[in-house]
């Protein structure tokens, strides 16, 4: 049997109140729940993810370089660093691994200021707007990346 796929999964700040922030805009799973969702997703898959949500921008770089180490791609909903990180992006770019960023909501419906990425333009693809599935279907799309 072929080594599994190794992914790194990172969810932003803010994204540990998700089920009880704002329900409306990202709906009523946590983060845990999203987590248990790709974890089926990855066993049928022969991947292993590793699953990192941190409030703090350094914390967030300092795994993402760790994972040039031992993942083969990172899927990620910078949050609120989409828009105002290049620290972020740099870290992402440095680890030579393919992206995949994802989003609950489509931020492209929303505030002006949410219309801008850092982390799009050095990812392979951007899901957004469908909720916790944007995660599902990101991570299948970077393991189909991942298998070609």
């Amino acid at each position: 049997m072929a080594e599994p796929l190794r992914v790194l999964v990172v969810h932003g700040p803010n994204l540990n109140t998700l089920g009880t922030r704002e329900p409306d805009v990202y709906g009523s799973l946590t983060v845990d729940d999203i987590n248990e969702e790709l974890g089926k997703v990855a066993s049928g898959a022969n991947a292993e993810l590793e699953f990192f949500q941190s409030n703090h921008e350094g914390a967030l770089i300092d795994r993402i370089q760790e994972a040039r180490s031992w993942a083969d791609g990172v899927l990620i909903n910078p949050a609120g660093l989409t828009h105002t990180s290049i620290a972020l992006r740099d870290a992402l770019v440095a680890t030579e691994l393919p992206v995949v960023e994802v989003h609950l909501s489509n931020v492209h419906t929303r505030e002006t200021f949410r219309h801008h990425s850092y982390v799009s333009g050095v990812a392979l693809g951007v899901i957004a707007g469908f909720g916790a599935s944007s995660y599902r279907l990101g991570l299948q799309a970077l393991l189909e990346s991942l298998s070609e």
